[in-house]
């Protein structure tokens, strides 16, 4: 397999409800670095896992519909906290449907690392057909 990584961040303002999440309860924000990483089995006819350029653009127009949002009010996260693990999720599907209008092989593996923090992340992974 062959692994493409493109990096990006989003501010975002949000709360967690549930007292499990003690003070996130409250509207707080976060600065959440960002990592998609496309895994092929076999390089396009260029050589390459995809055009990297066009891969961090694509990922930047996903993260523009949650930056500087507050995701309380956000349609995407009506029926779920916004946690990082969900946030990761909505990465990866509105990402991985991008990807497969390029014309990438449906068995290649997306997965999207949110940082929270310096010391704890996320990754949620998916094939990018569904």
């Amino acid at each position: 397999m062959f692994t493409l990584a493109v990096k990006d961040f989003v501010m975002i303002a949000h709360s967690l409800r549930g007292s499990e999440f003690g003070p996130a309860q409250n509207v707080h924000g976060a600065t959440l670095a960002t990592t998609a990483e496309l895994r092929v089995k076999a390089l396009s006819p260029l050589d390459i896992v995809v055009d990297i350029g066009l891969f961090k653009k694509e990922l930047r127009r996903v993260l523009e519909r949650i930056d500087y949002q507050n995701l309380d009010s956000h349609a995407a996260f009506q029926k779920h906290r916004s946690t990082t693990e969900r946030i990761a999720q909505f990465v990866a599907d509105e990402l991985a449907s991008v990807l497969l209008g390029l014309g990438l092989d449906p068995e290649s593996a997306l997965r999207v690392v949110v940082d929270e923090s310096p010391v704890a992340w996320v990754a949620f992974e998916r094939p990018l057909r569904r």
